[in-house]
Parts: structure tokens; sequence; C-alpha cells
């Protein structure tokens, strides 16, 4: 019986535990407490998963009310493989947390600081979970304000320049999300998706549907960090403690394209999209500025966080690059991307945050000669780094493959040359790292280092690295879940 409420479980339960873990005693106990938490909404994630393939759809009724009255969740096959993501990137963050928390977060507020991650997980899992759309706006109210405030932890000061930059501009996309809520709401007099979809092709010449659009295209965009709407995320990346550039680099971005794709195929659909407002005249020119100005930015960064956060604006611009091609094979290609660069982001800053343990550096000229000190970890990033870069036997060869192949379909030859030149550029700032690491005498923050990274720590970035490597050779999960997704989507 406990099965149907599966759905509600994989928010309530991280909702409930946030406040009582910020009543913990200061000591290791919140972080048992939330790394706890966190592996049972990865454990829920994957019955859902499992019945979501076996059973079709699943949706729980909160209250008892049906929809279109009450609130519903509804899990998909999209839906639960983005849960499947953020859920296993949640356990494997906080199992690895510990040591980095104690380095770089005071004992005070170590309790506190698990309940803010607490809540951000509910929030990201509740975006992916409801089915309604103003439940959308509140979970992603409460993802962001817990991002604030952990962003806000960091070390350096500017880490509270970087937060509050991210809730000026985090607010402004909110508030537009809001407004397409209350347009959509105001001319169909529904909130719940399927409904919406089913009353907006009655409406969809009404210029409130085309404003309400526009309004969640923009401030989806911008809690996506697309080009031009990006400048929030580097200093979020560069400046937060290590354990959240790790959680918000894999997760975040991730969650805001999953709600791309529910606006633009659930609730307006792919023809009102695609067709009648021709939403890839507008991607597709911004994905390809992202994807070649990230990668030039990348070459000259002296931060290594922020080299890899913009590097990440390059990814993001590879699945919305997916998006504007308008076929199915790109949206497999975007959905595809989604999965691995969860891992391979994750997994690099994980190396970094190994670094930063014994090194206390984000600066690309203190990591000379860290591999003759950190070998394993310096290991771990090279492969990251292939990963990145889209070398064969890799997941991120895998997302390169199936993107040029979708615009080779389209006989887009010229954005097949873009895609292949701009991974080129990754070998760059890649390169810039690894010959830092491997090619230069120790740097005097590296002299007094005598051992690797915490064990654990260590262990969870070496499985997120193999991850990499095993999804590039049996590639049968995330294309499967991928191509069930993008027809699901597209129906």
């Amino acid at each position: 019986m406990i099965a149907q409420h599966y759905p509600i479980l994989q928010v309530a339960i991280p909702l409930i535990a946030a406040p009582l873990c910020s009543l913990l005693p200061k000591s290791r106990l919140p972080w048992l407490f939330a790394t706890v938490i966190s592996w049972f909404t990865f454990i829920i994630s994957l019955f859902l998963m499992q019945h979501v393939r076996s059973h079709g759809v699943v949706t729980y009724a909160l209250g008892n009310w049906a929809a279109p009255w009450g609130i519903q969740y509804h899990i998909d096959v999209i839906s639960a493989f983005v849960l499947v993501i953020v859920s296993a990137i949640a356990s494997i963050t906080l199992l690895a947390s510990r040591k980095l928390v104690e380095n770089e977060i005071s004992a005070s507020k170590h309790s506190l600081f698990y309940a803010a991650f607490l809540l951000c997980l509910t929030g990201l899992l509740g975006i992916v979970a409801t089915g309604d759309a103003f439940n959308v706006f509140v979970f992603l109210e409460i993802s962001s304000l817990s991002s604030y405030a952990l962003i806000a932890m960091g070390e350096n000061r500017k880490a509270l320049t970087a937060a509050y930059e991210y809730l000026i501009m985090g607010t402004i996309g909110a508030t537009f999300i809001l407004i397409g809520i209350g347009l959509l709401y105001m001319q169909t007099g529904t909130l719940n998706m399927l409904d919406l979809q089913v009353r907006i092709h009655e409406i969809d010449g009404f210029r409130s549907v085309h404003a309400a659009f526009a309004f969640f295209t923009v401030g989806i965009c911008l809690k996506l960090a697309l080009f031009p709407l990006h400048h929030w995320l580097p200093n979020a990346y560069a400046y937060a403690p290590s354990i959240i550039s790790i959680f918000l680099a894999a997760t975040a971005t991730k969650v805001a394209l999953y709600l791309l794709y529910r606006v633009f195929y659930t609730i307006f659909g792919f023809e009102f999209s695609f067709d009648t407002l021709n939403l890839g005249y507008i991607l597709l020119p911004l994905s390809i500025i992202a994807i070649v100005i990230s990668a030039f930015t990348a070459i000259y960064q002296p931060d290594v966080k922020r080299l890899l956060a913009y590097s990440s604006l390059g990814q993001i611009g590879y699945m919305t690059l997916g998006i504007a091609i308008g076929t199915q094979a790109g949206l497999i290609a975007s959905i595809i991307h989604l999965f691995n660069h969860a891992f391979i982001k994750g997994s690099l800053f994980l190396c970094m945050a190994c670094i930063v343990s014994r090194i206390h550096s984000n600066q690309l000229v203190h990591l000379a000669g860290a591999a003759k000190v950190m070998p394993w970890t310096c290991a771990a990033f090279v492969v990251g780094g292939l990963a990145l870069i889209g070398v064969p036997l890799t997941s991120g060869f895998i997302s390169k493959w199936y993107l040029v192949l979708a615009v080779l379909e389209n006989d887009w030859w010229w954005l097949a040359i873009i895609v292949l030149f701009t991974s080129l550029l990754s070998v760059i700032y890649i390169w810039r790292v690894v010959e830092q690491m491997y090619f230069h005498e120790p740097h005097d923050k590296c002299v007094g280092v005598k051992q690797e990274a915490p064990l654990l720590l260590l262990i969870c970035t070496w499985v997120m690295i193999l991850s990499t490597i095993y999804f590039g050779i049996n590639t049968s999960y995330p294309v499967e879940m991928a191509t069930l997704a993008a027809e699901a989507l597209l129906n």
C-alpha cells in the first residue's frame, strides 16, 4: 500500500526532515541524518522509475481531491528520470560532504547548513514531481531561497555578493514565471498542467497566451542561465561552499531544463511552441552564442571553479540546442546530455573539492604540481575532463554523438562543425588545468600537502568518475529513457 504514496513521500520526507535537522546538536549527527534522508529519496525515485517503466504514469491526488480541482503529483518517464538524477547526485554529494563542511562552515552552522540543503533538495524534487503549475512556483522559491542561503555561507566574502546577485536575478526569473502562470490561469481557470494543455489549444490565438509563453520562456531561461541571462551563475558556482558548487552544478540547471520541457511540450505543446511561435528561431542563435562564447571565456579563467562554471554555460547551450533543432532526435540528444552532464560536471566539481580540502585554493596557478601529491584526485580530473570534451568511451562522447546526428538529420552541416569546434576548444581549457597539475613544479601550497583527499570524499569522486565511463560504454539506460521521454513529450 505504501507504493501508492511514493510521489508525495519523495517530497514530504526531506521537507519534514529539514526543520528536524536544524534542531540536532552540533556534531556529526546533522550530516548523518541529512545523508540518510537523501538516500531515502534516491531509493524512492528508483521505485518510481521501475513502476513507471512497468505500469505507466503514476499520479497522486493530494487530500484525495481529483485533478484539476486538487493538486496532483504526476510522475511520467521524464520526471522519474530527472528525480533519479537529482536524488542520486544529492545522495553522493551529502555522503562526501562531511569533511568539506567541517573545513568550510563553522561548527555552529552545520545543522542549519544541512537543513537548508534538504530544503533545496525538497524544492528541486517538488518541481519535478508536481503536476500543478502554481506548485512549480512554490517549489521553485523553496529551492531558490535555500540556495541563496547556502551560497552565502561560502568562506570568501564574495560569496555574499554572489548570493545577492543570484537572489536579484532569481527573483526576477521567478516573477516572470509567476506572471506567466497568472495569465494562463486568467484565461483557462485551471492550474493543472495536463488540463492547461487541453484548454490552451482552444485559446491559442489569444494575445495573453502568447504573453504567458514569453514570460515563461524568459523566466525559465534566467533560471537555466542561458545566454545572455547567465551572469549570476559563474560567481555562484565559484564562491559557494565546495559541496554546494557540486550539487547546484549537477542539478539546479538540469531541473530548470526539465521545466523548459514541461512548459514547451506539455503545457503549450510542440506545435504551438515551434510552429506557431517559432521557438526554434529564438533558442538556436542563443544556444550557438552560449556554446561559443562560454568556451572562449573558460579558456582565460584563472579560477578553476569559474572555468568549470563557464563550461557549464556552454553545456547548457548544447542542451537547448537539442531543443531548438525541433525534432525528436534533437530532444533525445538534449535529454541524454542532461543526464550525462549531471554526472560529468558533478565529478569535476568533486575533484576540485578534493583539491580544496588539501590545498585550500581554486586558483589555477596554485594547482602546479598537484599530481605529485594528490595523484588519485588529479587522475580523476583527467578522466572527467576527457568526458567533458567528449572522448570516445565516455558519456560525453555519447551526448555529442547524438547531438551531431540530430543536427545532420536536418542537413545542418555548419552547425555540426560548430559543435565539433567548440568541443576542441574545451580541450584547451581542460589542458590548462592538466598541464598545471602534471607538468609544473609544485607550488608552495602543494609542497606542504602530505596526503590525498579524505577517503570518503575520494571514493565518492571516483564513483562519479566511473559512472561517466560506464554510461559511455553501456548506453542502454540513458538512451532508452531519453527516447521514451521524448516520445511521451512529443505525443
